[in-house]
């Protein structure tokens, strides 16, 4: 089976010089491909004049993420997409485990490995830690991290699990599956738009894993930090995206929910003086409503699956029953 490791960057020439190596070092069962999203930078030339061995795409603009990645993986024939941030190292035998579970397993089309953070090697990372679930709203969690607490890796999560969303920071997806779901939503920019793309996998009867064998370390935060405005914008619209396009129940109901216990996480940053976190929401519900009536034609073309999640609240059980551990 083919592999392709797709790198996207834009404006990141100091994270290729930095992680670029290992991918190549530890990827010898792939072909590498860096998807340039219009850089301003020397990316580019820098790829090309020091790793000529990788294939560069080069997108004509910088659509953020999912539109970044819609474009350039028209250009990639082979059957496994890996997904991979620019600002991630890899170990030696990442590879290993992935292809043998797509080879061995036709109903495994997503995969997310065991990820890391760089910066503190003994702790999960943020984005996706060891595979991500969300609750009954939308809220997204993980084995390893809930909101903003993050455990400690002491191998409890070294096993194969089945989960709902893996990390967008290092994605594994077949490629007839991509195709199958027309891509990423486009309209989400950045941030969620892999859980979309998970949850609409769910609804067609696929199925996502995380393999512990498989490890990665992340950076994480390199586009956006997680103190930037903008990334709640993006994490709280973009969720309530893919809450009224994938979530089969009670629609207007769960909508309704959503919108007061983000009302709560508002309160809340105003009342730690957060004051642009706060307008970020209100920013997010008004590009929601905006967009409401797309959303509800998707929507209604969509296929629905009911037991998407196994947490009702993720809020009410970590803010209330103080459940910080997954």
């Amino acid at each position: 089976m083919r592999i392709a490791v797709v790198i996207l960057n834009w404006n990141g020439i100091e994270l290729l010089k930095k992680f670029l190596p290992s991918v190549i070092e530890h990827s010898k069962e792939a072909t590498i491909y860096l998807a340039d999203n219009a850089s301003t930078d020397d990316s580019v030339n820098f790829v090309r004049l020091n790793f000529p061995e990788i294939i560069v795409v080069k997108n004509s603009h910088n659509g953020g993420y999912a539109e970044g990645y819609n474009d350039a993986l028209k250009h990639v024939d082979e059957e496994v997409f890996c997904l991979l941030n620019n600002d991630i190292q890899v170990t030696k035998n990442w590879l290993t485990p992935i292809l043998s579970e797509f080879n061995k397993n036709n109903k495994t089309a997503i995969i997310q490995p065991k990820i890391l953070d760089y910066n503190n090697v003994d702790y999960f990372e943020y984005a996706g830690a060891a595979g991500g679930f969300i609750d009954k709203y939308a809220y997204p969690y993980c084995r390893g991290r809930i909101f903003n607490t993050i455990e400690r890796d002491e191998l409890q999560y070294d096993d194969d699990k089945t989960i709902f969303w893996a990390s967008g920071a290092c994605l594994f997806i077949r490629k007839s599956v991509f195709q199958t779901l027309n891509g990423f939503d486009a309209s989400f920019f950045a941030h969620m738009e892999e859980i979309d793309l998970c949850w609409r996998a769910y609804n067609l009867n696929y199925q996502t894993k995380y393999l512990g064998d498989s490890k990665v370390f992340h950076v994480g935060g390199a586009t956006l930090q997680n103190t930037n405005p903008k990334k709640t914008y993006l994490n709280f619209r973009n969720s309530l995206y893919t809450l009224t396009k994938n979530a089969k129940g009670n629609i207007l109901l769960l909508i309704f929910t959503r919108l007061l216990l983000d009302g709560i996480a508002g309160v809340k940053f105003l009342l730690t003086l957060k004051f642009l976190h706060t307008l970020a929401i209100i920013r997010a519900h008004m590009s929601f409503y905006l967009n409401l009536s797309r959303l509800i034609k998707q929507r209604k073309i969509l296929p629905k699956k009911k037991n998407y999640f196994q947490k009702k609240s993720i809020v009410w059980s970590y803010y209330i029953q103080r459940n910080t551990i997954f």
